[in-house]
């Protein structure tokens, strides 16, 4: 269990190669303001919304000359983008204030617009500090690493969308020391994450652009958690259609996303063939870094 109160041990020297993950968020700049990538698929032949958005971050801080880090941004998913295309991603300078600036950027694909995001950005300044507390669950060493232990069936998918590689999972047992009691009507999803691979220092809009990946990876399996299992510990085929409406995100703190960060998620709600689902990430000293929120389209396949 992670004692929050005992005193820090000292980190081992990290050892991961860089980075692997950083190529996932390269992008061409095709002129001032529109930027080109490519995202692997999330399910066969359907690009992964959660690497859309991180080049649409990306591209957004890209046009900021004094690199301001990113502390919101809210996007919805207009149509599924396809993995053997390239993605163009077009930004619009909404404003250009003291402390914030904001950015809407479009993604196109094809001529067809896939995915909208507004990003604001802005410098740190100080303020009141507080934060809720984390729970005290098991720590990531004591969990299983769960893409290497996903079943052969999901095994499989991941082969087959080329993505998912360079990712660090652990999830919490709904059983284990520190988790919540159960509440009805509400969901509830731990699970500690990371970055296989070292990011680059001194560019937070990487770390940026790599947490938003990462908190598209559960938010919707955490929604439908009363029907369907996680992916990564799916043992059968899906039986419901999961896909992103939209998404949005705070970010509070600074934080690394090559380093060990507990999504603490929950679901309220699921009606209309639609569920809600809201996370947080903590890093290990216990700080709350970053908020997500998300829709999801949820229907079962008969």
């Amino acid at each position: 269990m992670t004692d929050l109160t005992a005193p820090p041990v000292p980190a081992a020297p990290d050892t991961r190669p860089t980075s692997p993950f950083a190529e996932l968020l390269e992008l061409e700049q095709l002129d001032e303001n529109t930027f080109r990538g490519y995202c692997h698929a999330g399910a066969p032949m359907r690009a992964f919304g959660g690497h859309v958005a991180a080049q649409a971050i990306v591209a957004a801080g890209r046009t900021c000359e004094d690199r301001r880090p990113v502390h919101s941004l809210h996007g919805y998913f207009l149509l599924p983008g396809t993995p053997t295309r390239p993605i163009d991603y077009v930004v619009e300078r909404v404003r250009e204030g003291v402390s914030y600036t904001t950015r809407r950027v479009t993604a196109v694909q094809k001529r067809n617009e896939i995915f909208s995001l507004t990003v604001s950005l802005k410098h740190p300044e100080p303020g009141a500090d507080r934060h809720r507390e984390m729970p005290p669950l098991p720590g990531p060493e004591s969990l299983p690493d769960a893409v290497a232990n996903a079943p052969e069936e999901v095994r499989r998918t991941v082969a087959l969308t080329g993505g998912f590689r360079d990712l660090d999972v652990r999830f919490v047992p709904p059983g284990a020391p520190g988790v919540p009691p159960s509440v009805p009507g509400l969901l509830q999803h731990f699970v500690w994450m990371r970055t296989a691979s070292r990011l680059p220092d001194g560019d937070p809009l990487l770390h940026a652009g790599a947490l938003a990946y990462l908190s598209d990876l559960t938010l919707a399996s955490t929604a439908g958690l009363d029907e369907q299992p996680n992916f990564f510990q799916r043992t059968e085929p899906p039986t419901l259609l999961m896909a992103s409406l939209d998404h949005a995100m705070w970010f509070h703190r600074p934080f690394r996303a090559d380093e060990w960060l507990l999504f603490a998620q929950r679901s309220p709600s699921s009606s209309d063939g639609r569920g809600l689902a809201i996370g947080e990430f903590y890093d290990r000293d216990g700080r709350l870094v970053a908020s997500a929120v998300q829709e999801a389209l949820i229907r079962r396949q008969d």
